[in-house]
């Protein structure tokens, strides 16, 4: 009974994000109090704190790392590495489109694909006018480099599975970072590749010369160069450096670390108090949406786990999945959540699908974690996804159809996901 009423459940869950009736911030609140109900669980409220004290720690860091990075980008610490490499890049094709895949994936650290998309776009389009270029390279390029910046602990998708099993970023993300390098070698690689034909095609303009000023007018339009501290330009490097190295070696939990570089890039970039203020509230936007779905994932998954529905649903697939294809569940995930991210939202994926095959794979003696990280490695796909808001401003500001961008784009970001998930085997994160 438990396991039909799980299913259900998610069966209407889905349903209902995917038809746009309910947002997933309601969905995920009311539709599992709605089904514990008529399941006759009626002490619902221990439940749903267990699962929001659960995921407390995912929405501090979250909050705390898109501040950190926000401000950093205001800042301007990006702006002399994009005037030094559109400079250098000019009239060469290849060095445009691999100056192409580094900007974005250096810019997307910050997990905001929008963001990415302004200041890579605005920065490189005018080149890719001037020298004929193909503009569908200037979508596809950005696009995959989010598919890869995404699956860092403050993108959506990673937080939503930290949210789920309550692991901690480097748990989860540390067997995993050996796909995340290689797949964005691939994309420089593939950069290259791009170059290399676009440079048998047009040639090497030599003669192009633009200023300096020029080139930086390209990218700052899409800033407020009132915000910008060039003097601070190092400090905010070598903090960002100490950040990642303290996060590496776990040196103080993340939401901590990130609370401390956080008030120290805005301490020092912007000391004024009022500043302060508004630097917190153009981020309020990003943060309150991001940390909304976090806290009702919490409410989701506590429900789930108090009920033991996900548990009876978990029983019932292993008595359907044949046992040879048990064993192959990680690779399976890795596999479907390409086409599944790209058909679906996120939140149906991660809220309603993973969960499952994670205690179904329990059954088959197949640590969650596998199945948590094999989730993550088809987000190249999904950032191509007709569902993402963030592909409507990048082929807008590129200046080209959807269409279009997805029939050049798919196969690249099917390899970079493959590539990926091989290596992901390969180094021992996912079993065979």
């Amino acid at each position: 009974m438990l396991a039909i009423l799980g299913f259900m459940m998610i069966v209407v869950f889905m349903y209902l994000i995917m038809s746009k009736r309910l947002s997933a911030l309601n969905a995920l609140i009311i539709i599992p109090v709605i089904f514990a109900l008529i399941g006759g669980f009626t002490d619902l409220g221990p439940m749903m704190m267990s699962g929001i004290e659960t995921i407390a720690p995912t929405a501090i860091m979250v909050i705390f790392a898109i501040l950190y990075f926000g401000i950093l980008i205001e800042a301007g610490m990006f702006d002399p590495l994009v005037t030094r490499m559109v400079k250098i890049s000019k009239g060469d094709p290849l060095k445009i489109s691999v100056t192409t895949a580094v900007l974005s994936l250096l810019v997307g650290l910050d997990g905001d694909g929008t963001i990415t998309y302004l200041i890579v776009v605005t920065a490189l389009l005018p080149l890719y006018e001037k020298l004929g270029m193909n503009k569908l390279i200037l979508a596809c390029l950005p696009a995959m480099s989010m598919g890869i910046m995404n699956v860092l602990p403050w993108g959506g998708p990673t937080a939503r599975v930290m949210s789920l099993f309550g692991y901690d970023a480097m748990e989860l993300l540390g067997p995993i970072i050996p796909s995340i390098i290689a797949g964005a070698l691939y994309i420089i690689g593939l950069g290259a590749f791009f170059g290399l034909r676009e440079r048998k095609r047009l040639g090497v303009y030599g003669h192009y010369t633009d200023t300096e000023d020029e080139i930086a007018v390209s990218f700052e339009g899409a800033a407020d160069l009132s915000l910008k501290r060039p003097k601070l330009y190092w400090f905010n490097i070598v903090l960002t450096l100490l950040l990642i190295f303290a996060l590496v070696k776990a040196i103080l939990p993340l939401p901590a670390l990130f609370m401390i570089a956080f008030v120290i890039v805005m301490v020092v970039n912007y000391p004024n108090l009022k500043d302060q203020q508004r630097r917190v509230e153009a981020h309020a936007g990003n943060i309150l949406t991001v940390t909304s779905l976090i806290f009702a994932a919490g409410i989701f998954a506590g429900i789930l786990e108090g009920t033991e529905m996900v548990d009876a649903m978990a029983s019932t697939l292993v008595q359907i999945i044949p046992d040879f294809l048990g064993p192959q569940l990680p690779v399976i995930v890795g596999l479907t959540s390409m086409p599944f991210t790209f058909v679906m939202a996120n939140d149906p994926y991660y809220f309603g699908i993973i969960p499952i095959i994670a205690e179904t794979a329990s059954g088959f003696g197949i640590d969650k974690l596998e199945i948590a990280q094999a989730s993550l490695l088809g987000q190249p796909l999904h950032l191509l996804s007709p569902l993402v808001g963030s592909v409507y401003v990048l082929i807008g500001l590129v200046g080209i159809e959807f269409r279009e961008h997805i029939k050049f784009s798919l196969k690249y970001a099917v390899g970079t996901a493959l590539v990926m998930i091989i290596t992901a085997i390969l180094f021992g994160a996912l079993s065979i």
